[in-house]
Protein backbone atom coordinates (compact mmCIF):
# COMPACT_ATOMS: atom_id res chain seq x y z
CA UNK A 1 0.00 0.00 0.00
CA UNK A 2 2.84 2.36 0.73
CA UNK A 3 5.78 3.38 -1.39
CA UNK A 4 8.63 0.89 -1.54
CA UNK A 5 11.73 2.57 -0.18
CA UNK A 6 14.04 0.06 -1.82
CA UNK A 7 13.00 0.87 -5.37
CA UNK A 8 10.10 0.97 -7.79
CA UNK A 9 8.81 -2.56 -7.27
CA UNK A 10 5.09 -3.13 -7.86
CA UNK A 11 3.77 -4.99 -4.82
CA UNK A 12 0.62 -5.63 -2.77
CA UNK A 13 -1.90 -5.58 -5.57
CA UNK A 14 -4.59 -7.28 -3.48
CA UNK A 15 -4.98 -4.54 -0.87
CA UNK A 16 -5.05 -1.84 -3.55
CA UNK A 17 -7.64 -3.76 -5.57
CA UNK A 18 -9.84 -4.21 -2.51
CA UNK A 19 -9.65 -0.52 -1.62
CA UNK A 20 -10.33 0.48 -5.23
CA UNK A 21 -13.45 -1.68 -5.23
CA UNK A 22 -14.53 -0.10 -1.95
CA UNK A 23 -14.24 3.28 -3.69
CA UNK A 24 -16.21 1.97 -6.71
CA UNK A 25 -13.49 2.93 -9.16
CA UNK A 26 -11.96 0.92 -12.05
CA UNK A 27 -9.82 -1.91 -10.71
CA UNK A 28 -7.20 -1.39 -13.42
CA UNK A 29 -6.12 1.81 -11.68
CA UNK A 30 -5.05 -0.22 -8.68
CA UNK A 31 -2.37 -1.82 -10.89
CA UNK A 32 -1.60 1.13 -13.15
CA UNK A 33 -1.00 3.24 -10.05
CA UNK A 34 2.14 1.22 -9.40
CA UNK A 35 3.64 1.82 -12.84
CA UNK A 36 2.34 5.16 -14.14
CA UNK A 37 4.50 8.12 -13.20
CA UNK A 38 4.13 11.84 -13.64
CA UNK A 39 1.13 13.98 -14.50
CA UNK A 40 -2.14 12.27 -15.39
CA UNK A 41 -4.30 15.01 -16.86
CA UNK A 42 -5.75 13.85 -20.15
CA UNK A 43 -3.74 10.63 -20.34
CA UNK A 44 -6.57 8.34 -19.19
CA UNK A 45 -10.37 8.33 -19.01
CA UNK A 46 -11.64 10.33 -16.03
CA UNK A 47 -12.69 7.36 -13.89
CA UNK A 48 -9.45 5.48 -14.54
CA UNK A 49 -7.47 8.60 -13.74
CA UNK A 50 -9.32 8.91 -10.42
CA UNK A 51 -8.50 5.28 -9.70
CA UNK A 52 -4.80 5.92 -10.28
CA UNK A 53 -4.99 9.02 -8.09
CA UNK A 54 -6.63 6.95 -5.37
CA UNK A 55 -3.72 4.51 -5.53
CA UNK A 56 -1.31 7.40 -4.97
CA UNK A 57 -3.45 8.75 -2.14
CA UNK A 58 -3.54 5.36 -0.41
CA UNK A 59 0.25 5.07 -0.73
CA UNK A 60 0.74 8.46 0.89
CA UNK A 61 -1.68 7.75 3.73
CA UNK A 62 -0.18 4.33 4.38
CA UNK A 63 3.37 5.62 4.55
CA UNK A 64 2.56 7.92 7.47
CA UNK A 65 -0.12 5.84 9.21
CA UNK A 66 0.88 5.27 12.87
CA UNK A 67 0.32 1.51 12.60
CA UNK A 68 2.68 1.29 9.61
CA UNK A 69 5.25 3.51 11.29
CA UNK A 70 5.14 1.17 14.28
CA UNK A 71 5.42 -1.89 12.03
CA UNK A 72 8.53 -0.46 10.34
CA UNK A 73 10.08 0.12 13.75
CA UNK A 74 9.87 -3.61 14.45
CA UNK A 75 12.55 -4.16 11.81
CA UNK A 76 16.23 -3.89 12.71
CA UNK A 77 17.64 -0.41 11.95
CA UNK A 78 19.65 -1.66 8.98
CA UNK A 79 16.61 -3.36 7.48
CA UNK A 80 14.17 -0.47 7.71
CA UNK A 81 15.02 0.79 4.24
CA UNK A 82 13.34 -2.36 2.93
CA UNK A 83 10.60 -2.63 5.54
CA UNK A 84 8.03 -0.93 3.31
CA UNK A 85 8.49 -3.51 0.57
CA UNK A 86 8.23 -6.43 2.98
CA UNK A 87 5.21 -4.99 4.77
CA UNK A 88 3.40 -4.42 1.47
CA UNK A 89 3.75 -8.09 0.60
CA UNK A 90 2.77 -9.18 4.10
CA UNK A 91 -0.33 -6.98 4.05
CA UNK A 92 -1.54 -8.93 1.02
CA UNK A 93 -0.70 -12.19 2.78
CA UNK A 94 -2.73 -11.34 5.86
CA UNK A 95 -5.59 -9.93 3.77
CA UNK A 96 -5.69 -13.07 1.60
CA UNK A 97 -5.64 -15.35 4.65
CA UNK A 98 -8.49 -13.38 6.26
CA UNK A 99 -10.36 -12.55 3.09
CA UNK A 100 -13.69 -13.78 4.45
CA UNK A 101 -13.58 -10.86 6.93
CA UNK A 102 -13.25 -8.29 4.16
CA UNK A 103 -14.48 -9.59 0.82
CA UNK A 104 -18.11 -9.90 -0.25
CA UNK A 105 -17.29 -12.93 -2.43
CA UNK A 106 -14.72 -15.73 -2.23
CA UNK A 107 -11.17 -14.70 -3.02
CA UNK A 108 -11.19 -16.94 -6.10
CA UNK A 109 -14.13 -14.99 -7.53
CA UNK A 110 -12.58 -11.64 -6.71
CA UNK A 111 -9.25 -12.66 -8.27
CA UNK A 112 -10.92 -13.73 -11.51
CA UNK A 113 -12.98 -10.54 -11.69
CA UNK A 114 -9.99 -8.32 -10.95
CA UNK A 115 -7.94 -10.09 -13.61
CA UNK A 116 -10.76 -9.70 -16.13
CA UNK A 117 -11.20 -5.99 -15.37
CA UNK A 118 -7.47 -5.33 -15.60
CA UNK A 119 -7.33 -7.20 -18.90
CA UNK A 120 -10.14 -5.09 -20.31
CA UNK A 121 -7.95 -2.02 -19.77
CA UNK A 122 -5.18 -3.45 -21.98
CA UNK A 123 -5.18 -0.38 -24.25
CA UNK A 124 -4.38 1.88 -21.33
CA UNK A 125 -1.52 -0.34 -20.16
CA UNK A 126 -0.13 -0.17 -23.69
CA UNK A 127 -0.55 3.61 -23.68
CA UNK A 128 1.46 3.71 -20.45
CA UNK A 129 4.18 1.60 -22.03
CA UNK A 130 3.74 -1.42 -19.78
CA UNK A 131 2.37 -4.89 -20.57
CA UNK A 132 -1.05 -5.79 -19.27
CA UNK A 133 -0.93 -8.73 -16.83
CA UNK A 134 -2.19 -11.97 -18.38
CA UNK A 135 -5.53 -12.72 -16.71
CA UNK A 136 -4.92 -16.35 -15.59
CA UNK A 137 -1.45 -15.55 -14.27
CA UNK A 138 -2.66 -12.41 -12.50
CA UNK A 139 -5.52 -14.24 -10.81
CA UNK A 140 -3.10 -16.98 -9.75
CA UNK A 141 -0.75 -14.34 -8.34
CA UNK A 142 -3.49 -12.86 -6.16
CA UNK A 143 -4.43 -16.32 -4.88
CA UNK A 144 -0.79 -17.18 -4.20
CA UNK A 145 -0.64 -14.52 -1.49
CA UNK A 146 -2.50 -16.90 0.83
CA UNK A 147 0.40 -19.33 0.99
CA UNK A 148 3.81 -19.02 2.60
CA UNK A 149 5.40 -20.37 -0.58
CA UNK A 150 3.65 -17.63 -2.56
CA UNK A 151 5.05 -14.96 -0.26
CA UNK A 152 8.54 -16.42 -0.55
CA UNK A 153 8.23 -16.29 -4.35
CA UNK A 154 6.94 -12.72 -4.23
CA UNK A 155 9.83 -11.55 -2.05
CA UNK A 156 12.41 -13.24 -4.27
CA UNK A 157 10.72 -11.88 -7.40
CA UNK A 158 10.97 -8.34 -6.02
CA UNK A 159 14.56 -8.86 -4.90
CA UNK A 160 15.57 -9.90 -8.41
CA UNK A 161 14.45 -6.49 -9.70
CA UNK A 162 16.94 -4.73 -7.44
CA UNK A 163 20.56 -4.14 -8.35
CA UNK A 164 21.51 -5.64 -4.98
CA UNK A 165 18.90 -8.18 -3.85
CA UNK A 166 20.57 -9.49 -0.70
CA UNK A 167 19.63 -6.63 1.69
CA UNK A 168 15.95 -7.00 0.94
CA UNK A 169 16.05 -10.74 1.43
CA UNK A 170 17.93 -10.22 4.69
CA UNK A 171 15.25 -7.75 5.83
CA UNK A 172 12.56 -10.30 4.94
CA UNK A 173 14.25 -13.08 6.89
CA UNK A 174 11.84 -14.23 9.57
CA UNK A 175 8.92 -12.51 7.85
CA UNK A 176 6.25 -14.75 9.48
CA UNK A 177 6.86 -12.94 12.78
CA UNK A 178 6.28 -9.59 11.10
CA UNK A 179 3.15 -11.00 9.43
CA UNK A 180 1.78 -12.14 12.78
CA UNK A 181 2.34 -8.69 14.27
CA UNK A 182 0.79 -7.02 11.23
CA UNK A 183 -2.25 -9.29 11.47
CA UNK A 184 -3.16 -7.63 14.77
CA UNK A 185 -3.25 -4.21 13.10
CA UNK A 186 -4.47 -4.86 9.58
CA UNK A 187 -8.21 -4.58 10.26
CA UNK A 188 -7.78 -1.14 11.83
CA UNK A 189 -5.41 -0.02 9.07
CA UNK A 190 -7.75 -1.17 6.30
CA UNK A 191 -10.73 0.44 8.03
CA UNK A 192 -8.92 3.79 8.01
CA UNK A 193 -7.85 3.38 4.39
CA UNK A 194 -11.34 2.29 3.32
CA UNK A 195 -12.83 5.39 4.93
CA UNK A 196 -10.27 7.52 3.10
CA UNK A 197 -10.96 5.74 -0.20
CA UNK A 198 -14.70 6.23 0.10
CA UNK A 199 -14.16 9.83 1.12
CA UNK A 200 -11.95 10.31 -1.92
CA UNK A 201 -14.77 9.15 -4.20
CA UNK A 202 -17.39 11.22 -2.39
CA UNK A 203 -15.24 14.35 -2.67
CA UNK A 204 -15.00 13.91 -6.43
CA UNK A 205 -18.72 13.21 -6.78
CA UNK A 206 -19.59 16.46 -4.99
CA UNK A 207 -17.29 18.67 -7.05
CA UNK A 208 -19.25 21.19 -9.14
CA UNK A 209 -19.50 20.45 -12.86
CA UNK A 210 -17.24 22.50 -15.10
Amino acid sequence: MGHAEAGECPVNFLAHLWLTEQARLPLAGAVLGDVVRGRLEGRFPAELERSIRLHRRVDALTDRHPLVVRARERFAPGARRYAGVVLDVLADHVLARRWECFGDAPLEDFARRAARDVGQAAAWFEAAGVPVPAAPAFAALLLSYRDEAGIERALHRIARRLSEPRPLLAAADGWPAHAAALADDLAALLADLRAAARGFTAAHLTLPAI
